[in-house]
């Protein structure tokens, strides 16, 4: 029978946690936060063990996140923002080069990076999945975040 390691106890509510989001499609953005930030309340997780930072767009978030990750400070980072399709590729550009930035930073620090950056065709869409019919992503990130740092926390380190 193989070992199952599971998640460290209680171990993911006493951390610190960010939430980066961006200010663009406020509309939907705040939503999003507004949900993770509620998550992180619920779990138990302390209001001052939570830092939000704006930035101006999705594009910015990455560079934001690695300043925070730099600190070593962080159990998890939750990224939120809406990207929403245009008549240009511009959004096709924007969200491949966020989620590369995102991943290559969550790898590099071995840290948890949960990304809520919607990449909608309407609006519609987006506000469906900040705290509409589809849920609110915001809520589902904080989550993760709770248990992918639990579950580096039960794991070895070497």
């Amino acid at each position: 029978m193989p070992n199952v390691i599971e998640p460290a106890a209680d171990a993911a509510k006493n951390a610190r946690y960010a939430v980066v989001v961006s200010e663009w499609n406020k509309a939907v953005t705040a939503k999003l936060a507004d949900g993770a930030v509620a998550s992180f309340k619920e779990a138990g997780v302390a209001e001052e063990g939570v830092d939000v930072v704006w930035v101006p767009g999705a594009w910015e978030i990455p560079v934001v996140v690695q300043r925070l990750a730099d600190t070593c400070r962080y159990a998890g980072i939750v990224t939120l923002g809406a990207v929403i399709k245009g008549e240009t590729a511009h959004d096709h550009w924007i969200n491949h080069g966020v989620t590369e930035a995102l991943m290559r930073i969550a790898t590099e620090h071995s840290l948890p990076v949960l990304f809520g950056v919607l990449m909608c065709d309407t609006m519609e869409q987006a506000l469906s999945r900040a705290g509409g019919a589809v849920g609110n992503k915001g809520v589902e990130c904080a989550e993760a975040a709770l248990r992918m740092a639990a579950i580096l926390k039960a794991l070895p380190t070497s």
